[in-house]
């Protein structure tokens, strides 16, 4: 099933949301316009801002008071990926040039900060101050994500436990910022509101383990970036963790961490992943958190966007890219 099926309960509200981010990149400063149309325009499957639509459709549904919150869940994951992009010196992202091998690193910097102090405002702006302090806490637990993957990059010493506490920080974390503040603001009962909290979170991570195993058997053209980029920069996801498990004397992911040359043995892991069971194991991972993710839907009002969230789900896990 396609996203464009899956989110056709709410496919008026998600043009609405579409047309609200096109008008974000028109302002009064010709320097910041062009940065935020080259970055709002950029396409993406737009799972966030949907996340929060749908995670409010179970109760008290409200469009406009609403908005201000799927927009600025948007401008989160743009700034983190702006930031990420600029950290890893990364050049290409969904298949173009970056902002900051555009236009520098400084000046991504400085447009991540933008997007960021955005998604506050707009945050604000719904006057919810439990959402609002969602987005601080949200910010910290993505920041302390990404510390604790600068801190073990190139480190062989990393095990299950430390790659899922930064991937619910990085990934996790502003999935539950969607579908929790999207339920708050739809007025949702408190079970209802820790049911599409506790989706949020099974569902990022498994969302990243497929970002992860992309990066091993995904085409540059499929993942918008280079097969591999991940151990390029030292950092040890699932397939190259579960690798280190079976090899731990001897591995390519070992030799290269260890100084050895780059391209031969990012090449040397990537094979032998994909010549092995680690990505069906991986793929079996994912669909352990898939299945979290949607155990107690049923507790929920029975609606198509109940049925939207599960397909979602189902979409994350399959999906190419």
């Amino acid at each position: 099933m396609q996203l464009n099926e899956i989110y056709a309960p709410i496919r008026k509200d998600m043009v609405a949301v579409e047309d609200k981010l096109k008008s974000i990149g028109i302002v009064d400063s010709p320097w910041l316009n062009d940065l935020l149309t080259y970055t709002l325009r950029g396409g993406g499957k737009r799972l966030r801002p949907a996340l929060a639509i749908l995670s409010a459709s179970f109760y008290d549904y409200n469009l406009e008071r609403l908005m201000p919150m799927a927009i600025s869940v948007e401008l989160m994951h743009m700034a983190t990926l702006v930031h990420d992009d600029t950290i890893d010196n990364s050049f290409v992202r969904w298949g173009r040039p970056t902002i900051n091998k555009v236009w520098g690193m400084e000046k991504a910097i400085l447009l991540g900060d933008y997007l960021f102090a955005k998604a506050g405002s707009l945050t604000a702006s719904t006057e919810n101050i439990r959402v609002i302090k969602l987005l601080p806490q949200t910010l910290m637990t993505i920041t302390n994500g990404e510390l604790a993957q600068a801190t073990s990059a190139f480190k062989l010493e990393q095990s299950r436990e430390h790659y899922f506490f930064r991937i619910s920080c990085k990934t996790a974390a502003l999935f539950v910022f969607a579908t929790e503040s999207g339920a708050v603001l739809s007025k949702a009962p408190e079970p209802a509101i820790q049911i599409l909290h506790d989706y949020g979170y099974y569902l990022g991570i498994a969302f990243q383990i497929i970002d992860d195993i992309l990066d091993f058997i995904g085409t540059e053209e499929e993942v918008g970036k280079p097969v591999g980029s991940d151990l390029a920069q030292g950092t040890v996801t699932l397939p190259a963790l579960m690798l280190i498990e079976r090899y731990p004397q001897d591995n390519p992911v070992k030799r290269l961490f260890q100084g050895g040359d780059k391209k031969e043995n990012i090449k040397q892991t990537i094979e032998i992943v994909r010549n092995s069971n680690i990505i069906q194991e991986c793929f079996n991972v994912a669909a352990e958190y898939r299945a979290k993710a949607c155990q107690n839907l049923k507790e929920l009002p029975e609606k198509d966007t109940r049925t939207s969230l599960i397909n979602l789900s189902d979409f994350i896990v399959t999906r190419k890219r």
